[in-house]
């Protein structure tokens, strides 16, 4: 039974699938796994444990009648706590939502539920999802799987070492500025970010509504498909035959080598040799533009945050962790005219950008430039807070400001990844899968 809670999702949908496992033994040893986890309440801000039993039961009446929804259908995953859950709190790990309690399912939620997917609860995350490190000294900050006492990634943090520490099939988490690559980046795990727009966000606590995406941290690739299936209601991309033979990779030279370690550095050019030897072709890429649109970043991203927030902070800004709210309060100053003409300018690079990399299948880069970075030094200088979440959002963000989708795989160093970036989700689920199979 122990091993259930280290297979990808989609071996657990097979083992379903074929009769061997059975959803509702499935969801009791999860929880059981949760309760007895040491880390329980630093990864789970409250578990759903009647929900799951009631939907892992249904899930295994629908298998035994051979009605199965979805190769996922009895599997069990968490949910970020951004995601409205009916009748359970969902804070934005926030104490300004302290008690906020939906009537109803975010839309993914409900198509993920409709799928058969069973939820086991809500995990914890950065306040109001404003970085990158997965460091909430006002709920919860979990550990890194690969070093307890270093950061696990954010803002998606639970929903990483949910999956990292055995304690989930698959975390759903969130991406704005990187909040699904960099936890799973430093957890050993594969991050899909998807592109603006591509799934709903109806019922998600917002930060940014025009950054804001939906994705998974999971397993595997095929684990990535699946679920982006299910939180839409369609059909999983198919990675049969998936090869990487006359694929053509750009590695993006601008602006993500800047700051970069040993070892995340290492383990890309490893990673880059074995794509090749697989039979992928590679080519240097440089695109200036990605400087300019990090330079938007400040006109972008906090002035709709704090817009977004500013009444409820200031009402009650005390409660919050200061590095995060003067994050938030820097978008206060910037004029309406600069924040319009950045995103008319940001449309324009984006336009270019992709006309750049038209003839090229994904571009390439590392995950994120740094390893996790202690606990202990965050908490005891908040100057270091700032300047390693800027470092650890460095990579990450060039797919946000792009409005490209992004997945993440690990190399085989911990807490190293190799990024894959493009247009189409499908595609890059594809080379993914062919990737997957050269790293490992």
């Amino acid at each position: 039974m122990k091993d259930w809670l280290w297979a990808s999702a989609a071996e657990l949908g097979r083992g379903i699938g074929s009769g061997e496992i059975d959803p509702l033994a499935l969801a009791e040893a999860y929880l059981a796994a949760i309760e007895a986890h040491e880390l329980k309440d630093r990864i789970y801000a409250r578990l759903t444990a009647d929900r799951a039993l009631a939907e892992a039961q249904a899930a295994a009446a629908r298998a035994k009648a051979g009605q199965r929804r979805s190769a996922l259908d009895g599997v069990p995953i968490s949910w970020k706590d951004l995601y409205d859950t009916a009748g359970v709190a969902t804070e934005s790990g926030s104490l300004l939502l302290k008690g906020r309690v939906p009537e109803r399912d975010a839309r993914v939620l409900t198509a993920a539920t409709e799928a058969g997917l069973v939820c086991l609860g809500k995990t914890h995350q950065t306040e109001l999802a404003f970085s990158g490190l997965g460091y909430n000294p006002v709920t919860a900050s979990p550990p890194c799987v690969n070093d307890p006492d270093a950061v696990s990634g954010g803002s998606s943090s639970g929903a990483a070492t949910s999956v990292a520490f055995g304690l989930a099939a698959a975390g759903i988490g969130s991406d704005t500025g990187g909040s699904v690559r960099i936890p799973s980046n430093w957890n050993d795990l594969v991050g899909l970010k998807t592109a603006s727009g591509r799934l709903s966000l109806d019922g998600v606590v917002p930060l940014c509504a025009r950054f804001d995406t939906v994705g998974p941290l999971c397993r595997s690739v095929e684990d990535a498909a699946l679920l982006l299936a299910a939180l839409e209601g369609g059909r999983p991309a198919s990675l049969e035959r998936a090869e990487l033979k006359g694929v053509r990779l750009g590695i993006l030279r601008t602006a993500a080598f800047e700051n970069i370690q040993d070892q995340p550095l290492a383990a890309f050019r490893s990673a880059v040799a074995r794509l090749e030897d697989a039979g992928a072709e590679t080519v240097d890429l440089e695109f200036p533009g990605i400087i300019e649109a990090m330079g938007l970043a400040p006109v972008l991203f906090a002035p709709e945050a704090y817009g977004t927030w500013k009444d409820a902070i200031e009402a009650n800004p005390g409660v919050m962790y200061p590095p995060v709210l003067e994050r938030f309060r820097s978008g206060a100053g910037v004029l309406a005219a600069d924040y319009v003409a950045a995103w008319q300018r940001l449309d324009r690079l984006r336009a270019a950008y992709r006309a750049a990399t038209a003839a090229i299948d994904a571009v390439i880069l590392p995950s994120c430039p740094i390893l996790p970075p202690k606990m202990e030094a965050i908490a005891a200088d908040e100057q270091v807070f700032a300047a390693e979440n800027l470092k650890a959002l460095q990579n990450t963000r060039i797919g946000n400001l792009m409005g490209l989708a992004a997945l993440t795989l690990p190399t085989g160093v911990p807490s190293c990844g190799i990024m894959f970036q493009g247009p189409n989700e499908e595609r890059l689920l594809r080379i993914g899968a062919a990737a997957e199979k050269a790293l490992s």
